[in-house]
Formats: C-alpha cells, sequence, structure tokens
C-alpha cells in the first residue's frame, strides 16, 4: 500500500492567493501618471505566477474599484555590471496595467 499524500501538498494549484501577495507595489513614473489622468489605467508590480484573473481579483478586493481589464507584462532584469569583469542582473519581474471601469479612481497619494 503507498503512503498517501499530505494535504497541504495534494494540490497547490487550488489554492487561492492572498491579494497582498499578489500586489507588490503601484509603479509611480511618468508614463504610469499619464495613463491614469488620461485613460484611467494605473500600472502595478505583480507577482509573476500571478494571471489576470487574480489580479483583477485582488485589485477588486484591496481597493474596492470595478476592474475593466488587465494587461501584463514581464519585465526583464537590467543587467549590471560591477568592477570586474563579470555581470550581475536585476531580478526579473511583472507588471499589470489594470484599466477601471468608468467613474472609478484610485486614490495614490
Amino acid at each position: 500500500m503507498t503512503p498517501s499524500r499530505p494535504l497541504e501538498t495534494a494540490s497547490k494549484a487550488n489554492v487561492m492567493k492572498e491579494a497582498h501577495d499578489i500586489i507588490k507595489s503601484i509603479l509611480v513614473t511618468e508614463k504610469a501618471s499619464l495613463l491614469s489622468e488620461k485613460l484611467n489605467k494605473y500600472v502595478f508590480r505583480v507577482a509573476p505566477a500571478a494571471n489576470k484573473i487574480e489580479i483583477k481579483h485582488a485589485i477588486e478586493t484591496l481597493f474596492k474599484k470595478k476592474v475593466r481589464s488587465v494587461n501584463t507584462a514581464q519585465v526583464e532584469g537590467k543587467k549590471k555590471r560591477e568592477r570586474r569583469a563579470d555581470f550581475g542582473r536585476r531580478a526579473h519581474w511583472k507588471k499589470a496595467i489594470v484599466t477601471l471601469a468608468q467613474g472609478e479612481k484610485i486614490d495614490i497619494a
């Protein structure tokens, strides 16, 4: 008879992630500011394993706003040169551009 797996390792795909684990931070750049002012889009740094549905639910639970759409992009970490000949690298990360419903707004300040 084979031993059964423990319950916590049985299925990691069905485990719902916390909203704070998915949304790392909000990006405040010139381009992100223009997107939020003109097009009602907000840019977030998110967990690399998060998908669009998880990001949408996380934004809706954290900010209590209605999300219309989510676009994601994988951002490659920059190469950084040390004093020696070898190179280091910053970590790869994922960003999400979230479009809110008409009339919704997130107060960043």
